[in-house]
């Protein structure tokens, strides 16, 4: 059954699938590998990816362009195991992740400016002023 999806998730680029570790008998779950969430939002002017990364440390986080290809990468680290402490499930998926996106052909891959701010970073991906709607008077005679 796992070959069989991971065969199913390789023809629809999905993410690989692992093993959920639960420390019940009850319940063993297949658990998709982390890939943070991410909104991509067009206006007149730019292009805004919005990715959540919660409890990933701003500095844990890298934007890349390169090749027409924006990239975002980092890691969540796995909290540590304290004494007295009993972790009854964990579904929350811990290590590197990596998204890339094509930039589109209107984008400026040199107007690239990324923020961090609650768990949210949000990457502005200017478009140029050629792709730009402008707006032309009439004029009435």
């Amino acid at each position: 059954m796992e070959e069989l999806q991971r065969r199913l998730a390789s023809v629809f680029d999905l993410a690989p699938y692992r093993r959920g570790s639960l420390t019940t008998d009850e319940e063993n779950m297949t658990v998709p590998e982390w890939v943070p969430a991410v909104d991509i939002i067009e206006d007149d002017k730019e292009y805004l990816i919005k990715v959540e990364l919660p409890e990933v440390p701003k500095d844990a986080v890298k934007v890349t362009v390169e090749g027409g290809t924006l990239t975002i990468s980092g890691e969540r680290k796995a909290e540590k195991e304290e004494k007295g402490r009993k972790v009854h499930r964990v579904e929350r998926y811990y290590g590197r992740f990596e998204r890339s996106f094509s930039i589109p052909d209107d984008a400026e891959e040199s107007k690239v400016n990324a923020e961090f701010k609650d768990g949210v970073l949000k990457v502005h991906l200017a478009k140029s002023e050629k792709a730009r709607p402008k707006q032309i008077e009439v004029k009435v005679s």
